[in-house]
Formats: structure tokens, sequence, C-alpha cells
């Protein structure tokens, strides 16, 4: 182990004996008392030096023995220390490659400061590239959302979609205006690829074909992304579409704008979140009109230009992102059984849950009654070294990391 405190919160005393690591309220901590010896040494805690070393060092500065142990053991309880050398052998593959990393050291920083363990940040970011995650719609949401995905570390992005890029799809970055008139499947995956910091991994022709075959397909998959282009389509999600992601325990969440409104969630969890069957039956519930709402909606082809400015399509895309990230990394999410909305010109997210239904016929309601999501309040096992959500059974994303 080489100890290091996290680089990514700022140091600063708040008198002779108390040291404050960060700045924002979220994830700062006090430590004391602390003496000056003591926080003199931290600068050495900075992943040079292994633990020998820095018994040694603690010595000349006139440490006592035992002291130098107890202060890394502090630390690391306190959720202040990285091992620059942790994370296990895919982070040792990941820290050769030096440009990559380079890439992805502000997306380290960050992680750091929610992954409590020393070498657990650099081991999270690395199980990213191992992740397979589809987008379904190559809009302005979805491809700016797919970007950010692939920027941040994610290994296989497979995004989905019929038709040409129009002029209204274009986006920063997201679709680029030369790729007007392009397939939009082609257009995005370009625009993937552009954005990722390492090359995908490989396919073999064989799972290519297989691949395009099966255009349903959700084998094998961590998440899908729903990003319609059709702001109906995530405003009112028809149950139908999600159905075979449902019967294959697949997770899912929503994503898109509707008429001005930006839209995250739910990230449904078959089996223990409300999905959108359980949307639309509590919305029924509440307005007997909504079901020929809904009917009139989806009767007619949407032939007018959707909705949707540049910056709200950006918010929906970071929002969704920050989202899917959280989950492939081993938390959940508050989008988990809730829809995040905001609407132009406030932009005041505020969120909706969504419940179990007992009419909805994924069951989450009757399963609930046993046992509920929100008792549990732990993450469920990142996805490094699993198998993939689809082939476990249901509830078993609850075990601890």
């Amino acid at each position: 182990m080489h100890p290091m405190v996290k680089p990514a919160l700022r140091r600063g005393w708040r008198d002779l004996n108390t040291v404050q690591f960060g700045m924002a309220p979220a994830h700062a901590m006090v430590l004391g008392p602390m003496d000056t010896a003591t926080g003199s040494f931290l600068d050495l805690l900075d992943g040079t030096r292994g633990l020998p070393l820095l018994r040694e060092e603690g010595r000349k500065m006139g440490l006592p023995d035992g002291h130098v142990d107890g202060l890394v053991e502090r630390l690391a309880r306190s959720g202040l220390l990285d091992d620059s050398t942790g994370g296990g052998p895919a982070a040792d593959a990941l820290r050769k490659k030096k440009e990559v990393l380079d890439r992805l050291l502000p997306d380290l920083a960050s992680l750091s400061l929610v992954a409590p363990e020393p070498g657990d940040a650099i081991k999270r970011l690395a199980a990213r590239r191992s992740l397979h995650v589809q987008v379904r719609g190559a809009g302005r949401v979805g491809v700016i959302l797919a970007s950010l995905l692939a920027g941040a570390g994610v290994g296989e992005i497979d995004v989905r979609d019929i038709g040409r890029v129009e002029p209204w799809d274009v986006a920063p970055g997201g679709l680029p205006a030369d790729s007007i008139g392009e397939r939009r499947e082609e257009a995005a995956s370009r625009a993937v690829r552009r954005a990722a910091p390492d090359r995908p991994p490989r396919t073999s022709s064989k799972e290519k074909k297989e691949n395009e075959e099966e255009k349903g397909a959700v084998r094998g998959l961590s998440l899908v992304i729903l990003t319609p282009r059709d702001g109906l389509a995530v405003h009112a999600p028809d149950p139908a579409a999600a159905e075979a992601l449902i019967a294959s325990g697949t997770p899912h969440l929503y994503a898109g704008v509707v008429e001005g409104t930006g839209v995250v969630g739910p990230l449904v969890l078959p089996g223990d979140t409300g999905c959108a069957g359980c949307l639309d039956e509590g919305r029924a519930d509440r307005d007997p009109t909504w079901p020929r709402l809904v009917a009139q909606w989806r009767s007619g082809q949407q032939r007018r230009v959707p909705a949707c400015d540049l910056t709200l399509a950006a918010g929906v895309a970071g929002v969704a992102a920050g989202h899917a990230l959280a989950f492939l990394d081993g938390e959940l999410p508050s989008s988990a059984g809730a829809r995040w909305e905001a609407s132009v010109p406030g932009f005041d997210w505020h969120a909706r849950p969504v419940w179990p239904h007992p009419a909805c016929p994924c069951g989450t309601a009757e399963k609930g009654k046993g046992e509920r999501a929100s008792e549990d309040g732990g993450p469920h096992a990142t996805m490094a070294g699993q198998q993939p959500y689809a082939a476990r059974l249901s509830g078993t994303w609850r075990a601890h990391v």
C-alpha cells in the first residue's frame, strides 16, 4: 500500500489543532486534535511511499512508534485515504495506459470522493471499461449522453436509432453539422468514438453479426437508457416497449425532453422499483381521463420539430449520465423509482416518485409487500467481477460492495 490523502479535497487549518479536508459540505471532513508534526507529516502521504518508508520518515520527524500506522488507519476510516497502487489487476492495466488515465483523472478524483476504501476509486473507474450500455435514441439528448458515458470511461456504448440525421438533431457535444443526412446510428457511433479516451473492446465478427440480427437483444447489457426523440415516449412511456427489458431483468433508465420539460427517470430495476407500467397505472388512478389522452397522443404521428432547446437537452443528458454512472459504479441514484423534471425557463429540478402499482404485470408491488428497496439503503454490488444484471435473480443487486 502507498497511502495518499485524497487529492480531490483541499486542506485547510481551522485552528492550530484542527484540520479540514474539503471545501464543499457534501464531502468535507474535519479532523482533530492534530499536532503540528502530524500536520507536517500529511504532506508525505502523496502516494509515492510505502508504509515502511513512511514509518522511517515519521521516526526522523520525532513521531512515536505506531503513530504513522495509527494516522493512516484513522484517515482510512474517515474515507480520506487512497492507495496509489491499489484497485487490483484491472486498475494496474489502466495505469499502464497513461494517456487514457490522464484523460480520466478528473473522473478518478470525483470517484475518490464517494469511494471510501483506499484503491476503490480506480477500481471502479477500471471496471467501467468492461461495461456495455445501450442508448436507444440518437437525438440531441441521446448522443450527448452516450458521448458523456464514453468520455467517462464506459467501455462499450451502443446507440440505436432509425432514419437519418436532421438539422435539428445537431448539438454541441452530440451530432455535428457535417453529419446531416447520414444514418443516425452511424453518426452517433462516430461521436461516441471521438469522445472515448480509449478504444472500445474488440467485438468478433460473429458477435457483430449476432448483434445485427438481434436488434432487440438485451443479453449482457449493464444498462439500457431510453432517450426517445419523440417527447411523448418519455413523458408517457409505452410499457409494451420495455417488456423485453422487464422480462430479462435488465435495468433501464428514461431520459428526454417533452415540450420544454426535461425528464430523467425512472431508473427501473425490474422487480424492485416502479416501471413504465406502474407510472401509467398510477396516473390513471389520479386522473381518469389519462388513458383517453394518451390514446389520442399516440394515435397521431408527430411531424413538427419538437421543443428541445440546447441547454435543456444538455442538462438532461448530463443529469441522466450522472445517474447512469452512479448505478454502474455500484451506487443507487435518486432516479431509482422516481422521475426528475425541470422546465424552461426556471430549470428547477424536482422529483416525482413512481410507486410500484398492484395492477402492473411487472409484479413489483406484490414483491414489495415483504421487501422494500428503501429499507435496505445500501449500494448494489459493482459490475466489476459480477454477472450482468440480466443474468442474476431480481434483488441480488443489493449486495453490499
